[in-house]
């Protein structure tokens, strides 16, 4: 089994491959060979990064006519190809919007089993196995694919990502090209702009991909400096209540809840926020769960590891305090 190649699709081969695809690389590796698939050139970072995680090739899709890989169907055509190609039983891709229609697109077309947002796949005898939590975190179930090829998104944070024991000495670069379908090309992009991350904190990562995530609800009264504060001293994520973002304290993308982003972070901080049932659908899967609220019977404390009954706007600068203290060595925890 351990020879059945295991396909990673890299979101960002030009800049680097970011803490998502280590995990997919890292969990690829675990199950077969893990074999990287890009639809841009790779920079010299990333090529080094493959390698370092044992990948030995990588193979890049271009697309013929003039079509945009970007435009969900064709990328699903392209790994499609790429699947036939390398023989792969298995696809793995981060938890994108754009990767979850991707990866539905591609099941279809190739009859394979799906798993969306799964936290973690593994092997069961010769069946794939895609573990997730259903219904708001209340259930965790295993989803078994028993079809030959298996394709799956899985949620950040699934497992630490490590290197491989034995580093790849060099990476194979395999070019194909695909000539789309008239139906993956129905549809055309007109314009394409990508925003930075929510409240201008440019250097913070992707909220549904970040290890540590600060999220502000009502209790912000609006205020998301508190919340911004101990984010950038975690190297975290912010996130917000619906309540937030309907006030129009903060934008959409940074709303965490059953129509919102999922989140599962290593640590989930949540500041003045209740804890309804839509909001706890979104972020129950985290790690560990902090919360801070001046209300000691708020419901959010039913669910935490760890709970801080007091006002936000003191606890949590303190905390950010301590922690860029440490740091700075100033002090053991």
């Amino acid at each position: 089994m351990a020879t059945h190649s295991v396909l990673v699709l890299l979101d960002t081969p030009t800049i680097e491959v970011r803490s998502a695809a280590k995990e997919l690389l890292t969990l690829a590796r675990n199950i077969g060979e893990p074999v990287a698939v890009a639809f841009e050139a790779p920079n010299e970072k990333t090529i080094e990064q493959l390698k370092e995680y044992g990948v030995r090739r990588l193979f890049l899709g271009t697309v013929e006519g003039g079509a945009s890989h970007h435009l969900t169907p064709v990328a699903a055509e392209l790994l499609a190809q790429a699947v036939e190609m390398t023989q792969a039983r298995a696809v793995l891709a981060s938890p994108t919007f754009e990767n979850k229609e991707i990866s539905a697109r591609l099941a279809y077309a190739i009859g394979a089993g799906l798993v969306i947002d799964t936290v973690k796949v593994g092997l069961e005898g010769d069946n794939f196995v895609g573990y997730k939590r259903v219904f708001a975190g209340s259930w965790d179930v295993d989803c078994t694919i028993r079809t030959p090829i298996a394709v799956a998104t899985v949620r950040a944070n699934a497992v630490i990502p490590a290197p491989a024991d034995t580093p790849s000495e060099s990476l194979e670069i395999v070019e194909f090209s695909v000539a789309p379908s008239e139906l993956a090309t129905s549809a055309y992009m007109v314009s394409r702009t990508e925003h930075a991350p929510i409240a201008g904190g440019s250097g913070r990562p992707k909220l549904a991909e970040a290890a540590f995530v600060v999220a502000g609800g009502r209790g912000t009264n609006g205020d998301y400096g508190p919340v911004e504060e101990l984010a950038d001293a975690l190297g975290g994520a912010v996130g917000a209540t619906r309540d937030a973002v309907d006030e129009g304290w903060i934008e959409h993308d940074a709303q965490i809840g059953q129509t919102g982003v999922t989140v599962a972070p290593r640590v989930y901080i949540g500041a003045g926020i209740s804890g309804a049932p839509h909001h706890r659908g979104g972020m129950q899967a985290s790690g560990i769960i902090i919360g801070v609220n001046s209300d000691a019977d708020a419901p959010i404390f039913e669910i935490c590891d760890f709970g801080v009954v007091g006002e936000l706007q003191d606890v949590l600068p303190q905390a950010a305090a301590a922690i860029r203290a440490y740091k700075e060595g100033q002090y053991e925890i």
